[in-house]
């Protein structure tokens, strides 16, 4: 098993972050599905803020590569993805639609 680390901001919206977190209470079944398909056998999402930090546990096997060509032929992903862009907004240094940056571990105990 790995594990990834990675984060992002929301707009800094009261409103929106709590339609954000609504619809992380509710997340659609493909989008699950979607998750668990490509490998990613537990996922937690923490917030401070408008920053967000991510847990993803997966698969040895699991690669971002695989899961975004995953993604993109999902039409149910494209259509969460287009929607959560609504409330994210990139981090510094992110790459033209990069969400989601991959953390570096600089520490372990």
């Amino acid at each position: 098993m790995k594990r990834h680390c990675l984060t992002l901001d929301l707009k800094d919206d009261p409103t929106l972050i709590a339609e954000y977190e609504a619809y992380h209470r509710a997340v659609w079944p493909d989008i699950l599905e979607s998750i668990r398909n490509a490998g990613i056998t537990g996922m937690e999402i923490y917030r401070l803020g408008n920053r967000l930090f991510m847990i993803m546990e997966t698969t040895d096997d699991f690669s971002f590569e695989q899961k975004a060509a995953m993604d993109a032929a999902n039409p149910k992903v494209q259509e969460w993805e287009e929607l959560m862009w609504r409330f994210q907004q990139p981090l510094p240094g992110a790459q033209a639609g990069e969400k989601w940056m991959v953390m570096e571990r600089i520490f372990e105990l």
